[in-house]
């Protein structure tokens, strides 16, 4: 999840806060999206609302329900598998391209991402769930780094968009998976600095398929 430019309109401004609202799940899924009570919430004019909402309608995260307006999209167990398949192969694709590229600017910027994600494991480890959502734009940041060097931005804004959708499973389940987690971001540091793309995938896989199926056992969605 980018941060926003400091010279965005009103429109992307609202577009975003919209954005994070459902990817963080303060909009349930299957949230009724009324415009009059949108408008109230974030300032905005219902026409600008209806275009917001088919944008995000195109990008998977609402549900145009015709004359009856739009609902937050649902969540399945059949459609996360999907998105988590997605992002595996977008993500080993362009990590392996990434390796190949980085120079010593992508392995700085590459260590301060882990380093800041990894404090903020540590506050969710002591069972403080107060900074979920920092952890996840931190978990965002640093699997961004992993594949920033490969070279394809078209590809970067893929797999930002699939990991959204991934990242608002996890934020439903608020699905943390505690040492386990920590140690795959951990390893998959060492892999990118030693440029071990094998290794590097090989934990990926395991990564997100642990990712998955932790989210499945809290059964909430």
């Amino acid at each position: 999840m980018p941060q926003p430019p400091s010279s965005e309109t009103v429109a992307e401004s609202s577009y975003r806060q919209i954005k994070a609202d459902i990817i963080f799940g303060r909009l349930a899924p299957g949230h009724k999206l009324k415009l009059d009570s949108l408008k109230a919430a974030y300032g905005t004019s219902v026409s600008t609302l209806r275009e917001i909402l088919n944008r995000l309608t195109s990008e998977g995260l609402v549900i145009a329900e015709g004359q009856r307006g739009f609902d937050v999209a649902p969540v399945s167990e059949d459609d996360l598998r999907e998105i988590a398949a997605l992002r595996l192969l977008l993500e080993e694709h362009a990590l392996e391209q990434s390796f190949g590229r980085g120079d010593v600017e992508w392995e700085a910027a590459l260590m301060a991402a882990h380093y800041k994600l990894a404090r903020m494991e540590e506050v969710m480890a002591t069972g403080d769930t107060s900074k979920a959502e920092d952890w996840k734009r931190y978990d965002w940041e640093f699997h961004q780094a992993l594949i920033a060097a490969c070279g394809s931005r078209l590809l970067m804004d893929m797999h930002s968009a699939v990991f959204d959708k991934y990242l608002r499973y996890q934020m439903v389940a608020l699905s943390y998976r505690g040492n386990v987690a920590e140690a795959e971001h951990r390893q998959l540091l060492q892999a990118a600095l030693a440029r071990d793309s094998a290794t590097a995938k090989a934990i990926l896989q395991r990564h997100i398929q642990g990712g998955v199926e932790h989210a499945l056992a809290k059964k909430r969605l």
